[in-house]
């Protein structure tokens, strides 16, 4: 998730509320890895200790507002790969194999892209060529440790500001403003709009088809997450492309299906083999709303309020994997992560997408966190309530700042509990 800290005092009011935390067709199951069965137990390998089952253990590098890397903008080019190489490295030493990089923070890019410019977070101006290709790099890092990279993309997020003065000269949502919509203080793609929905899959298969990353992963951005008194301004689009559904909210969710159904054939198409993923809210409704939802009272519900049906995603096999961003403690009151744990893996018991579940790293020992994440085994007895459910095939940590200092030792007590053998990810 769920993404996160650059949303966290949206997110602790939606807590306060009881949040918690931070397409059309057939339904056919793709023709790639999402078809394929988990690998078994690996042979040890000589001379070396033997794997562990595999499994998931993956960790978030988000890049936006210099989160977790790079540390700030400006930085040499060689000063850059040496913190991102660092990161790797970490994740080796704590017996990671997965790490998913957010390579399109805000409709630009961590690669020589002919759609999107320059991020800013790697220079401080977006659109300055950095002198290097981060994306490039990070893969052929990763994979010569024997990591995973998965390209973190977010689909319609254009800024965190309502500037659009702010963004170069020459980006897609300056020759196109009736692309835009204003929300929130912030500028947004419009998914209802088909010719959106087209430009930014070509923006990010681009990025699948110059390199070979292991997946594609989207987190729980879609439909902004709602603020009180404000409207996401749709209206037109929904007059001209929305007239077949019975409510905005129906078509905005069949928006969002077009746009997963339709990426996941993409990237079956340019680069077969290569996975989907989504790091979805924790919640999808409560069970007071719909009797299929979880046993959770959250303020956010991911059908009614992102407009993002993810029970249908999993249970259609739409994507490879879903790693539910499950930010909560063992007995939270509103949202308790035992209980969602438990709906999650009921959600994936049949299906072929692989369950991961998302792991709030950044909460252990935070001062403004309540007493459960002020303890360093908060996180371990996830991982142990987690093994209690064949569905559950992993973690993934928010996120690798956290994962490199571990202040209070969170990490190192999963690590030793849990993470005695290296293990490579299900596939």
């Amino acid at each position: 998730m769920s993404r996160r800290v650059f949303t966290l005092s949206a997110l602790s009011a939606l807590a306060a509320a009881g949040g918690g935390a931070a397409a059309c067709g057939t339904g056919a199951p793709r023709s790639g890895t999402a078809a394929r069965a988990a690998a078994g137990r690996p042979a040890p390998e000589a001379g070396r200790a033997p794997r562990a089952p595999a499994e998931m253990r993956g960790v978030w590098l988000a890049t936006v507002t210099n989160r977790d890397w790079p540390s700030r903008p400006g930085l040499t080019a060689a000063a850059q790969r040496g913190e991102l190489t660092a990161h790797l490295d970490k994740a080796v030493r704590d017996r990671l194999n997965t790490v998913i990089l957010q390579v399109r923070p805000t409709a630009d890019a961590l690669w020589p892209s002919p759609y999107e410019p320059w991020s800013e977070c790697l220079t401080g101006r977006q659109g300055r060529n950095p002198g290097w290709d981060p994306l490039g790099t990070a893969v052929r890092e990763a994979h010569a440790r024997g990591l995973e990279l998965h390209a973190w993309f977010n689909p319609y997020r254009i800024a965190l500001h309502a500037d659009p003065t702010r963004l170069t000269a020459s980006h897609p949502a300056r020759r196109h403003p009736d692309w835009v919509v204003p929300y929130d203080g912030r500028l947004h793609y419009n998914p209802g709009l088909p010719e959106v929905r087209a430009f930014v899959q070509r923006a990010m298969l681009d990025a699948v088809a110059r390199y070979p990353v292991d997946a594609v992963h989207f987190d729980d951005y879609f439909y902004p997450y709602p603020v009180a008194g404000q409207t996401f301004d749709d209206a037109d689009a929904y007059d001209r492309h929305g007239g077949s559904f019975g409510s905005r909210a129906a078509w905005r969710r069949d928006n969002i299906d077009r746009l997963v159904r339709e990426m996941a054939a993409g990237i079956e198409r340019v680069r077969p083999g290569t996975r989907f993923g989504i790091s979805p809210f924790g919640v999808w409704r409560n069970a007071a709303t719909d009797p299929r939802g979880s046993d959770t009272q959250a303020g956010v519900q991911t059908y009614d309020d992102l407009h993002a049906d993810t029970r249908k995603w999993v249970r259609e096999n739409w994507i490879d994997y879903v790693v539910p961003q499950l930010y909560w403690h063992i007995g939270h009151a509103d949202a308790d992560y035992a209980k969602l744990a438990a709906w999650w893996a009921g959600t994936a018991r049949g299906t072929r997408t692989h369950l991961y579940l998302g792991e709030a790293l950044y909460k252990a020992g935070a001062a403004e966190e309540p007493s459960a994440w002020q303890d360093p085994v908060e996180l371990s007895r996830h991982l142990t309530l987690a093994a209690a459910h064949p569905q559950v095939r992993g973690h993934v940590f928010f996120a690798a700042k956290e994962v490199a200092a571990d202040p209070v030792g969170a990490m190192a007590r999963v690590v030793a509990d849990h993470y005695g053998r290296s293990a490579k990810p299900p596939r």
